[in-house]
């Protein structure tokens, strides 16, 4: 009581006893919980759990769902037979040592669970777990052993299956009914299971015990888990997805957090919310960071990190790139030299003032001309100064040397949009993701033309990668043809082999930007517009993706950035 994480556990009798399998963040206090009965999951929208919580101010219910590819059809797997909501003996009869621990129904032969002919107590047959699918489940009805003409009949079709039963014990291992009819209104089903992803492989299903098959199992065989709110309070969550079975990543139990307020800028206005889908959005170094405004002549206000809180009300000193941003970034061995790509096909260097920017900058340090068509992509060389490469729609790639102010070298063999670029980290090779659904990798010392090529991405929506693994593999973030988010990995040698692993996530608009962090093999994904960040690390063995804890905003990302490790305070064992 009092805070505002749920944790979900799965509880075994060998060690570990004690697993975490989902952890979602709330947005009130908890004051109270309680879980909502089985009978009354949304089974058809694939809800395996629904939690109520009590605020200060409201009942806010929290579902869980296990996405799947269909969900027109019932899941044996995730929905075993439950309990029912007849009472097994009374009070009198407990007293008395009865102890049966299931529903009785008084009647005569159950056919499909519903009793055919009444008939005297001592033919009383005990009923076993009630099934959750919907056409086994008649409209509610009353029953009664004493008052006639009040036994159902069969009004529908049935499992005439009842399985062994034991006349002794009155056992059966059917789907029986309970006489209790769904309140499926309940879930109010959206978009929300519709619209993810799951796993390809078939169902493991089993029929009589959850125990055949555990939770973490159960959550774990899918991409990602869901939380989602009914209408009594509005509230969606996202649950963290849980570890699949097999190895677990070492930094599985990963926290993301917010820091404190007092280290924010705040107060930020008419931001440019209209940069193309293969720039970041923004960037920053351990100095400042640079942000696109909406204002005409392509404006960048440029602010100090370490003068944190409020802007001012009035307007802030700008950089007046005289074109719109496309994409721009900070040379990362110069933290003053700012480069800028506009949509007018130019690269502008900008060097910014010690102490920040004290009044509009107007005249850049170098513009770079070459391409024909607009700029959408920059990258600095990672271990060599005054190296740059530009992609285009021109559909070229490009690399300039700014000590001299000229392009030394144009990389060709695209055939469409280029959607991303990256170094190697030793800087040897460059990697090109682009819509022709072709990944090309490229040693500019060596050819203008490409080395390598391998199958890319399906979908044409927009793709990015990254190098992971010291450099020996690449991982690519992009859409598949039914436009569901995923994540390949490729060894570097060897892209016409295509991918060693796939993993879906889910269903969603933007794509997935991709930052890795070499020291922990852990690579970060969202996309603009999310409010989910996935943690997964990163090996070159079987099964190649780790989860870990993911870590969920408040409000939606408008764009994400990583600060340099330098930047992260070792002594709370901060690695991003």
């Amino acid at each position: 009581q009092g805070e505002n994480l749920l944790y979900c556990f799965e509880v075994a009798p060998t060690q570990p006893a004690l697993t975490q399998v989902t952890q979602c963040r709330t947005e009130g206090s908890t004051r109270g919980l309680g879980a909502v009965p089985r009978l009354a999951l949304d089974v058809m929208a694939c809800e395996v759990l629904r939690v109520l919580q009590l605020t200060d101010t409201a009942l806010v219910p929290v579902s869980y769902l296990v996405p799947r590819k269909s969900v027109q059809e019932f899941h044996e797997d995730l929905f075993p037979d439950c309990t029912g909501m007849l009472p097994a003996t009374d009070a009198q009869g407990w007293w008395a040592g009865d102890s049966q621990q299931v529903s009785v129904i008084w009647g005569g032969v159950l056919a499909g669970g519903i009793a055919t002919a009444p008939c005297s107590p001592l033919c009383s047959v005990q009923v076993g777990r009630v099934s959750l699918h919907p056409a086994r489940r008649p409209t509610e009805t009353f029953t009664s052993p004493i008052i006639a003409g009040t036994v159902p009949t069969d009004t529908g079709p049935t499992d005439t299956n009842t399985g062994p039963t034991d006349t002794n014990t009155g056992h059966t291992d059917a789907d029986q009914t309970s006489g209790y009819s769904s309140p499926s209104s309940l879930a109010s089903p959206g978009s929300a299971a519709t619209s993810l992803s799951a796993s390809t492989g078939p169902s493991s299903g089993f029929a009589s015990s959850p125990s055949q098959k555990s939770l973490q199992s159960i959550l774990g065989e899918q991409a990602v888990g869901w939380a989602r709110g009914a209408p009594l309070g509005g509230f969606g969550a996202l649950t963290q997805p849980s570890p699949a079975a097999g190895p677990s990543s070492r930094f599985r139990h990963a926290q993301g957090r917010v820091l404190h307020r007092d280290l924010h800028l705040t107060n930020l206005r008419g931001l440019s919310l209209t940069t193309p889908g293969e720039s970041d959005g923004f960037c920053a170094n351990l100095q400042r960071v640079a942000l696109p405004l909406l204002s005409a002549g392509g404006q960048i206000a440029v602010l100090e990190l370490s003068k944190p809180g409020r802007l001012p009300d009035v307007a802030v000193p700008t950089i007046q790139n005289g074109a719109a941003v496309a994409d721009l970034t900070w040379d990362p061995f110069d933290p003053r030299r700012l480069a800028v790509a506009g949509e007018d096909a130019k690269i502008r260097l900008w060097r910014i003032p010690e102490g920040g920017l004290q009044e509009t900058l107007q005249e850049p340090e170098a513009i770079l001309r070459g391409h024909t068509e607009k700029i959408y992509s920059i990258r600095f060389h990672p271990t060599a100064s005054d190296l740059l490469v530009s992609s285009s729609y021109d559909m070229t790639v490009r690399i300039w040397e700014l000590s001299a102010g000229q392009e030394v070298l144009c990389l060709q063999g695209h055939t469409d949009q280029i959607f991303s670029m990256a170094w190697s980290p030793d800087g040897k090779k460059l990697a090109t993701v682009s819509k022709d659904g072709r990944i090309r990798l490229y040693e500019p010392r060596r050819s203008s033309q490409p080395q390598q090529e391998g199958p890319g991405p399906e979908g044409g929506r927009g793709a990015r990668l990254v190098w992971v693994c010291g450099g020996g593999y690449i991982l690519v973030s992009g859409f598949d043809s039914r436009s569901e988010r995923r994540i390949l990995l490729y060894r570097a040698q060897a892209l016409p082999e295509g991918p060693l692993s796939v993993l879906g996530l889910d269903v969603a608009p933007s794509t997935l930007l991709p930052f890795y962090d070499e020291d922990t093999s852990v690579v970060f994904l969202t996309g603009k517009g999310d409010t989910r960040v996935f943690l997964y690390e990163v090996t070159s063995e079987p099964p190649y993706f780790l989860e870990c804890n993911s870590f969920t905003s408040n409000e939606p990302h408008k764009g994400f950035v990583f600060l340099p490790k330098t930047a992260c305070e070792v002594r709370e064992v901060e690695f991003a």
